[in-house]
């Protein structure tokens, strides 16, 4: 939870990267264009999402 606004990151899959440092996610609930330019992020990555930033990669245990 965000201590300033206290909202939550939300996990989401990337579908495509765009240019600019911005990518199209998958919510689960539809696409959204994010901001990927704090993360190495790659198509497939889960990664979790606050205020349209990402803010982490998630690394997927097996």
């Amino acid at each position: 939870m965000c201590i300033t606004c206290s909202d939550t990151a939300v996990e989401v899959t990337v579908i495509e990267l765009l240019d600019l440092g911005f990518a199209v996610v998958d919510t689960g609930q539809g696409r959204e264009e994010v901001s990927v330019a704090l993360v190495a992020a790659s198509v497939g990555d889960r990664i979790l999402v606050h205020a349209g930033e990402a803010i982490a990669r998630l690394e997927i245990s097996e």
